[in-house]
C-alpha cells in the first residue's frame, strides 16, 4: 500500500470520501440514452461556479456605497468604472460576471424545457421538479439584486419600478415596499442591502438548493428521452441492464458540451459583451440619477416574458395588482406541471400531436412576451401581448384535459439508444 492509499484510506475513516465518489459518480447508473439536452445541466453547475469565483474577484474592488464622491458620481458607479478600467484583468472579471449571468438564464431555460419535454417532472421525480423551480426563483432574486449594483440609470430605475409593483399587493404593499427598499426612495440603504443578499445570503441559498436537487436526482435516478425507468430492469448483481456509470463515460461527455460552451460564451465575452444592449445595456454606463428617468425602462431579457403579461394586464381601480398577481402566478404555476400533467407517458416522444402543438405554442408564446417586454408598449403590442399571456396560461390551465385525451403510443420496456 502506497503512501496515497494510506492517506485515502485515512481520510475514509473519517469522511465517507470513497462512499460519496462510488454512489454520485463512479458506481451512479444513469441511462445510457442521454442526448445533447441532457448538457445543460452540468453546464449550469459549471455557470454557477463561474458566477461565484468571477463575483469573489468583483467584491475585492466593489463599493456598495450610492453617495456621491469629489466627482458627482456615485461611489458605486465608480468603483464598476475602477474595475473596468484600472484593475489588471478587471475588464475581463466584470464581463464575465455580466455575460455569466445571461449564460445562468439561458441554459436554466433550456435545462427547464429539457424536463418538459422528456417529462422530467412526472413521478418519482416530483420532489427534483419542486427543487429545481425554487432553485429558478432563488436565481431571478440573485439577478434582480445584482442588476441594482453598477448603480447605473437602467439599474436605479429598473429596481424602482419592480419594487413600486410590490406596493400594489392590497393592505401590505407599501409597508413590503418599504421594507425591501430600506428606505422610502431606492437609495443607499436598498444598495447595501441588496448587495447583502447578492453576495452572502442567496448564494448560499442556492448551493443548498443545488445540492439539494442532486441528492434528490440521484436518489430515484435520472429520467431519459425514453421516459423508461432503468431501475426497473437489473442483472444480476443488481446494476440496471440500461445504465451505465456516470464516471467516465458521462463526465467526458460532458466535456464536449463544456467545450462548445466555452466557445461561444468566450466569442460573446471578448466580441460581444453587451450583446446589443441586452446583456448590458447603454442606460447602464451612465450614473444613476433620481432627478431624470429614461425614456424607456425595461429590465434585462430573461425577466422580460413575465414583464411583458405584468403590463398585458388592466389596472383594476387603478391598482395594478391583477397584474402583479398574474406575473406572480405565470411563475409559480410551474410548480404544479406534475400534477397537471395525465398523460399515461413521459417524453414527447409517445406523446400525441395535442401535447406537441400545445408545447409549441408555450414556447412562441414566451419567446413572443420576452420581446414584447423589452419593447415600449403601445395599444398593438398590448393587445398581442394579452393574446400570448392567454396562450402561456392555456398550456397550464387545459393541461389535465388535453393530455388526457391526447392519444399516446406505447413506452417501450428497455431504452431505444
Amino acid at each position: 500500500m502506497n503512501a496515497m492509499q494510506k492517506l485515502l484510506g485515512w481520510v475514509d475513516e473519517r469522511f465517507p470520501l470513497t462512499a460519496t465518489w462510488k454512489a454520485h459518480l463512479s458506481e451512479y447508473y444513469a441511462p445510457k440514452n442521454f442526448n445533447f439536452w441532457y448538457f445543460f445541466g452540468s453546464l449550469a453547475l459549471l455557470v454557477l461556479v463561474l458566477q461565484i469565483v468571477t463575483g469573489i474577484f468583483l467584491v475585492m474592488h466593489y463599493k456598495p456605497d450610492g453617495s456621491l464622491n469629489a466627482a458627482g458620481v456615485p461611489v458605486a458607479f465608480a468603483s464598476v468604472e475602477y474595475i473596468m478600467r484600472d484593475v489588471d484583468w478587471g475588464w475581463l472579471i466584470r464581463y464575465l460576471h455580466s455575460t455569466g449571468a445571461s449564460a445562468f438564464f439561458v441554459v436554466v431555460y433550456l435545462h427547464m424545457f429539457r424536463g418538459m419535454i422528456y417529462g422530467s417532472y412526472r413521478k418519482p421525480r416530483e420532489l427534483i421538479w419542486i427543487f429545481g423551480v425554487i432553485i429558478y426563483l432563488a436565481l431571478m432574486a440573485e439577478a434582480f439584486m445584482g442588476y441594482l449594483l453598477p448603480w447605473g440609470q437602467m439599474s436605479y430605475w429598473g429596481a424602482q419600478v419592480i419594487i413600486n409593483l410590490f406596493a400594489a399587493v392590497p393592505f401590505i404593499g407599501e409597508d413590503l415596499s418599504l421594507w425591501i427598499r430600506g428606505d422610502y426612495v431606492v437609495g443607499d440603504a436598498t444598495l447595501n442591502r441588496f448587495f447583502s443578499f447578492h453576495v452572502i445570503a442567496v448564494p448560499l441559498v442556492l448551493l443548498a438548493l443545488v445540492a439539494a436537487h442532486l441528492v434528490a436526482l440521484h436518489e430515484v435516478g435520472s429520467n431519459n428521452p425514453d421516459g423508461v425507468e432503468i431501475k426497473k430492469k437489473k442483472d444480476e448483481n443488481g446494476k440496471p441492464l440500461d445504465g451505465i456509470p456516470f464516471h467516465p463515460y458521462y463526465t467526458v461527455k460532458d466535456i464536449l458540451g463544456v467545450v462548445v460552451f466555452l466557445i461561444v460564451f468566450s466569442a460573446i465575452v471578448f466580441f460581444a459583451p453587451e450583446m446589443g444592449g441586452y446583456f448590458l445595456e447603454a442606460n447602464n454606463f451612465i450614473p444613476a440619477d433620481p432627478l431624470k428617468t429614461p425614456e424607456h425602462i425595461a429590465p434585462v431579457w430573461y425577466f422580460t416574458p413575465y414583464y411583458a403579461i405584468l403590463r398585458a394586464v388592466p389596472p383594476l381601480l387603478g391598482s395594478q395588482f391583477p397584474g402583479v398577481l398574474l406575473m406572480g402566478v405565470a411563475v409559480l404555476i410551474f410548480f404544479a406541471l406534475p400534477w397537471l400533467d395525465r398523460s399515461p407517458v413521459k417524453s414527447i416522444r409517445y406523446r400525441g400531436p395535442i401535447y406537441k402543438w400545445f408545447l409549441a405554442a408555450f414556447v412562441i408564446s414566451f419567446i413572443g412576451l420576452g420581446w414584447l417586454g423589452i419593447l415600449p408598449a403601445t395599444p398593438l403590442y398590448t393587445w398581442i401581448a394579452r393574446g400570448l399571456s392567454v396562450v402561456y396560461f392555456a398550456f397550464f390551465l387545459l393541461m389535465p384535459w388535453y393530455t388526457k385525451i391526447d392519444k399516446t403510443k406505447p413506452e417501450p420496456e428497455r431504452v431505444t439508444g
